[in-house]
């Protein structure tokens, strides 16, 4: 047993969404009651007691769109890498360093991406993976790495013609071994997707391979129109737009999640409405490749399940809605723009996304639903309830503001503090195989 107390609770459900003095209380994996912290204290007074020090109680956060293989590059500089455009960002940067990956330093990729996403409260993501240096048994260093640290993952590799067919086979064969693999995981902590790269790069031939290979009961995992050259691509090599051709390969459907959609018009739109598609918007990333600003509200008001990530970019939830925040009203010149779009996304449709692939019950704090929970050091300056929590936490908190994760019921940080992890032995490994990929890349 175990009770968090002795904070502002925000539940994130309608029917009472904050306590002003509260306190969960958790019975292995599940909440089983949220209420009035003296009346919860009392009543579970053997249970283990984590203190919230009058800050905030909340649902930890999920992350709809991550790139795990990206983690050792920060800092790195390429030889002769200079690039005019995304598709020499692609090229010159990122297939660079997944070609220069292999699963161990896969592994260590994952885990420091995990231990960010501990310190930053997220205990969900929805990971999208590329290793050609190493393709079989990458997915599988991954969950290694997400069953370590307590971090809910739901995997994918992203399937590509880029480096030829039989490494196009190979991800294939990574995809289907993995989801197989989790759909016979009990812990309900791993989930798989079909990954696939983007339009541009993957033939009516692999098209056909991945729709042949697909297990039955999950969706397909695609960067969609993230720049104008997957467009134009597709209307010159297939006469038609992108979203119509994963429409002609049975990609779309409710458990697909499309990321970015920058270049999607109406009648797409419209589309992945009819299909119940999913889609997920990386603000940080889409302004750092120069990409452009996908019509991201438009999708939202027209009631398509539309979540935020950070495309690896960063591990901060908050940081992304802050600058979802202002890249859509700077964008739509609309002062009133995003404000309550964003939140909706980030508290409500990445819970659907999460809904759609595990069983756990995400994103919300009360009975029966998992425990996922975050303790956010926050002494609010200004008067906080339940009509102004988002407010608060999109001016007065980041990601570092969390201090204690927990994840399906396990303490994995409490007071700043990585719990069963050796930071810095772990982070030590880490740099080695950061040094070891940069000598590799720049030769």
């Amino acid at each position: 047993m175990l009770v968090i107390g002795n904070g502002k609770v925000i539940t994130r459900t309608t029917s009472k969404p904050f306590i002003e003095n509260g306190a969960v209380a958790v019975d292995g994996s599940k909440i089983i009651e949220e209420g009035d912290f003296s009346t919860i204290k009392a009543k579970y007074s053997g249970a283990e007691f984590i203190d919230a020090k009058g800050g905030i109680i909340m649902p930890s956060f999920i992350n709809a769109h991550e790139h795990i293989y990206s983690a050792l590059a920060r800092g790195l500089s390429i030889k002769g890498y200079n690039p005019k455009g995304f598709l020499d960002i692609l090229e010159g940067q990122w297939w660079n360093i997944d070609r220069h990956l292999n699963n161990r330093l896969t592994k260590l990729s994952a885990l420091a991406t995990y231990i960010e996403c501990i310190k930053n409260g997220v205990t969900t993501i929805f990971d999208h993976h590329a290793s050609y240096g190493e393709i079989s048994g990458s997915l599988f260093s991954i969950a290694e790495a997400a069953k370590e640290t307590g971090i809910r993952s739901c995997l994918c590799y992203e399937i590509s013609d880029r480096d030829g067919e039989e490494k196009m086979k190979a991800a294939v064969k990574e995809n289907v071994d993995f989801i197989n693999y989790a759909s016979s995981d009990k812990s309900g902590m791993l989930a798989g997707m079909m990954g696939m790269h983007a339009s541009f790069t993957i033939s009516d031939k692999t098209m056909e391979l991945c729709r042949e290979s697909k297990p039955e009961g999950v969706g397909y995992h695609i960067h969609v129109a993230e720049g104008i050259s997957d467009l134009h691509e597709c209307l010159a090599k297939h006469s038609k737009r992108i979203a119509d051709r994963l429409y002609d390969w049975d990609i779309l459907g409710r458990k697909t999640l499309l990321a970015h959609c920058i270049y999607v018009n109406p009648h797409e739109i419209e589309l992945i409405h009819y299909t119940d598609t999913m889609t997920v918007h990386n603000p940080e990333s889409n302004m750092g490749n120069a990409c452009g600003c996908p019509p991201t509200m438009e999708l939202v008001h027209r009631g398509i399940v539309t979540g935020l990530g950070t495309d690896g970019y960063t591990h901060d939830m908050i940081e992304s809605w802050k600058v979802a925040n202002i890249l859509h009203k700077h964008h739509l010149c609309d002062p009133n723009a995003a404000w309550s779009e964003v939140p909706e996304m980030l508290f409500a449709h990445n819970a659907e996304i999460a809904g759609r692939c595990f069983e756990a019950k995400l994103g919300v704090i009360e009975a029966g639903a998992s425990a996922d929970v975050v303790v956010m050091e926050y002494i609010p300056p200004t008067p906080l309830d339940a009509g102004n929590i988002n407010g608060h936490i999109l001016f007065g908190m980041n990601g570092r503001s969390v201090i204690t994760t927990i994840a399906n019921g396990k303490v994995l940080m409490k007071d700043r503090v990585l719990q069963g992890i050796d930071e810095e032995a772990v982070t030590a490994h880490i740099r080695e195989g950061a040094e070891e990929l940069w000598k590799s890349i720049n030769g």
